[in-house]
């Protein structure tokens, strides 16, 4: 059915839909000029440091953070859904391998599907809103599991089973690296995983929720919103940010290295932003993790961001250019022992969370998400040119 026609003119809009708004959310939102994001009605800066992981996944599926014993037993439903089926875990050495050049990322998208058809996931449009909740949850569970045992396998290991006694963030780094992780290094990644479940209408959740409205699968929308995450300038800048601090190498070289690609239109990974005109109050949270941390690294990356900031100040007058959340995002995952390879799959472990919140929502809108695009093509109808 048409969506455009004299009944409803066309409208025009900036570049990248920048300030359209396009529906409504109850889950959070982006206050970019104020350097201020919030799931639910709380900061998400607040409940990364006073709550952990599955309290907030209770939050964004519930809408409702749970008291001492709902919390716990939520705890023990996810830990129960960690385990993959037969299925899946039996296809994960041949997904791994036809993935190894592009990593666990591009793994996880075939992986779900197989997923979904493995656990017969309806969809969206025939299943009522507990069926949806109970799916998501599940779903969300096992990613974890997948991104780690294909991560396992290209290294030649064996994937590990979970353990139901480890929360979420120490789970996962057992069965990435097969130890039971220090406390300090499972609260930092859970802190880091609780800052990036949501984050306003990004590229990736939009593209989860656009398919969402079709009414298709569950396991559908979430490999719409891992292609759309694993971009560069989305989900895929950590390990790239953590990559310029290598190149700059030394503190002489920084200011000469960064003024050479900011004079050449390059962009420096893990600064800017599309929202924030301050600093990212994710990246001022995980400064401050890992100076708890210290070391070299720690004081290069501060060294550095205080120079890309007067640099770009000074070459990009008025643009608004400061840290990220992946800037000092690799630097918190490199301190508590994460391979490179594993910095955006560990994003993609926390904003599943946020992606099924937001399919969820917007599965209770019947409205298809259609929007136009002005033709600007030769001119039609042409005479069709004989053989």
């Amino acid at each position: 059915m048409p969506e455009t026609g004299p009944q409803q003119a066309a409208v025009d809009v900036p570049r990248g839909l920048a300030g359209v708004v396009v529906t409504e959310t109850a889950i959070g939102d982006v206050r970019g000029r104020e350097g201020f994001y919030h799931y639910r009605e709380y900061s998400a800066i607040d409940l990364a440091r006073s709550r952990g992981f599955e309290d907030v996944w209770h939050l964004m599926f519930h809408g409702t953070l749970p008291d001492a014993e709902q919390s716990a037993a939520f705890a023990a439903r996810v830990a129960a859904l960690r385990h993959l089926p037969d299925e899946v875990a039996g296809a994960l050495p041949l997904i791994a391998r036809a993935s190894s050049a592009a990593g666990p990322l591009a793994g996880l998208r075939t992986a779900l599907s197989l997923y979904g058809s493995a656990t017969g996931l309806r969809p969206l449009y025939d299943t009522d809103p507990e069926r949806r909740a109970e799916d998501a949850l599940a779903a969300c569970a096992v990613v974890p599991t997948i991104l780690t045992a294909l991560h396992r396998i290209g290294l030649g290991q064996e994937p590990l089973a979970p353990r139901d006694d480890l929360g979420h963030a120490a789970n996962y780094l057992y069965t990435l690296t097969g130890r039971e992780p220090a406390p300090d290094h499972a609260r930092a990644i859970e802190q880091y995983l609780v800052a990036t479940v949501d984050h306003g209408f990004n590229p990736s959740t939009f593209a989860a929720r656009v398919i969402a409205s079709t009414g298709a699968d569950l396991a559908a929308c979430l490999v719409g919103g891992v292609g759309a995450f694993s971009g560069p300038l989305h989900g895929g800048a950590p390990a790239r940010a953590l990559d310029t601090l290598d190149a700059i190498g030394t503190v002489d070289r920084i200011d000469p290295w960064i003024r050479e690609r900011v004079l050449a239109g390059e962009r420096i990974m893990g600064f800017g932003h599309a929202v924030y005109r301050t600093e990212d109050p994710r990246s001022r949270m995980l400064r401050g993790l890992a100076q708890g941390f210290g070391g070299p690294l720690v004081d290069f990356a501060v060294q550095v961001e205080q120079r890309v900031e007067a640099i770009l100040a000074e070459l990009k007058p008025g643009r608004e250019l400061h840290t990220n959340v992946e800037f000092y995002a690799g630097v918190v995952m490199e301190q508590c022992g994460l391979p490179r390879a594993m910095f955006t799959p560990t994003f993609a472990v926390a904003r599943v969370v946020g992606w099924s919140a937001n399919i969820l929502e917007q599965a209770t809108d019947s409205k298809i998400i259609r929007p136009g695009a002005r033709y600007v093509g030769p001119p039609p109808p042409q005479p069709v040119p004989a053989v």
